[in-house]
């Protein structure tokens, strides 16, 4: 199996390890005491104006990193924060992590930063106001004075993640995942993709949005690509669970290494990513592009759709545990293509034949451990290694 350079030897120096849960209480009073699993925060707050003009300084905080939620707020969303600041209702506060001295990247309130922004510069027109109906259709330059200054009033309160908390780059990111997941206050719950794109951005992660684009990828999952209305509703898009199908690929081609559960193995991987470089995340795109591109040239409009042997058809829609199977099984024989493409009704037959044979739910998902995962990617490997050598 092709692997990237970095990927070689990524899994080298082990993870970070969890402490013992048997501690006596000296030994638990010396953790605290020494900062252990301890995050250093501070509160600010700021008038909303000089907020917003701070956020004009080069550097200062990135508001909208391109990790962030694909989903974005509506002007009337936007339009219904402003009210609130009007009236004085408590908003939230925003949290930022500090990557750097007096920088700052915003780990969750990206929405409401931007639609303070955007009052302040006139691009939102204010529109479905409840208790001010009257200030609908008016920018923050076209409000009375006395909205304006009642406004100006307000202020925004935010926590900021210090980077000293640890000096453990591994600790660092799982405390950063930990406080992410724990103070986010979007009002919708994160997925796991969602919460690692933010946590976990860099050269690989934008690969894998890079990669969520490719039409067979995208024909095979029922993702409108096309459809600019469908597509913000399409579960698989909206959730980003469409990149963590490609970080899985990436990931389960090293299932001897597959630890802690799927989302910490993913997890694991990402964090891992970070040291990928230019060259690994081109030889990485090669690989998955040919893997999808061979086996769509096999199953064509099936691809990663189980069969069924009672009705002798193939399932309407497509399966994680049987994606995991066909995209690395293939990807190990990628220097064996074209024997593979010639063969392809044979490939077809014996695919068949595996969801005939008892162990055949592996490949529908019935089992989530290690060995059931490296037990699906074998029977498809094995298969596959079959046709080649006949």
């Amino acid at each position: 199996m092709i692997l990237a350079p970095s990927e070689e030897k990524m899994w080298e120096k082990s993870p970070t390890k969890k402490n013992s849960d048997t501690k006596t209480d000296e030994e638990i009073n010396a953790k605290y005491e020494k900062g252990e699993k301890r995050i250093l925060t501070e509160m600010n707050r700021e008038k909303l104006p000089n907020f917003v003009e701070a956020l004009k300084k080069p550097g200062y905080m990135d508001v909208q990193p391109f990790y962030q939620r694909r989903s974005r707020w509506d002007e009337k969303k936007q339009s219904r924060l402003i009210e609130s600041f009007l009236i004085n209702i408590p908003v939230p506060p925003i949290i930022l992590y500090e990557k750097d001295y007096n920088s700052y990247e915003v780990m969750d309130g990206q929405q409401r930063i931007t639609a303070l922004r955007d009052f302040y510069e006139n691009k939102l027109e204010l529109t479905g106001l409840e208790l001010w109906p009257e200030l609908n259709q008016r920018t923050y330059d076209q409000l009375p004075a006395k909205i304006k200054a009642g406004i100006d009033r307000r202020s925004i309160s935010s926590i900021v993640l210090i980077t000293e908390s640890t000096s453990d780059p591994e600790e660092e990111l799982f405390l950063k995942r930990i406080a992410f997941e724990r103070l986010n206050t979007g009002g919708v719950a994160l997925s796991p993709q969602e919460v690692r794109n933010c946590l976990y951005y860099g050269k690989f992660n934008q690969l894998l949005l890079e990669l969520t684009s490719n039409s067979i990828f995208a024909s095979a999952w029922g993702i409108p690509l096309e459809n600019h209305e469908e597509l913000p509703q399409n579960n698989l898009y909206k959730k980003m669970e469409d990149a963590e199908l490609v970080l899985r690929f990436f990931a389960l081609r090293h299932t001897d290494d597959f630890r802690r559960g799927m989302k910490e193995f993913l997890d694991l991987y990402m964090m891992k990513s970070m040291n990928f470089s230019e060259e690994d995340i081109e030889i990485l795109k090669s690989i998955f592009i040919r893997t999808i591109s061979l086996a769509n040239q096999i199953y064509g409009e099936n691809l990663f759709k189980p069969y069924d042997p009672k009705t002798n058809t193939w399932s309407k829609e497509a399966y994680k545990a049987y994606y995991d199977a066909v995209m690395v099984g293939f990807s190990k024989h990628l220097e064996d293509a074209s024997v593979l493409v010639e063969r392809k009704q044979i490939v077809i037959e014996e695919t068949k034949k595996l969801f005939r044979e008892d162990k055949s739910k592996l490949l529908t998902g019935a089992g989530k451990t290690k060995t059931d995962i490296q037990e699906r990617i074998r029977l498809f490997d094995n298969m596959l290694s079959n046709v080649i050598a006949k």
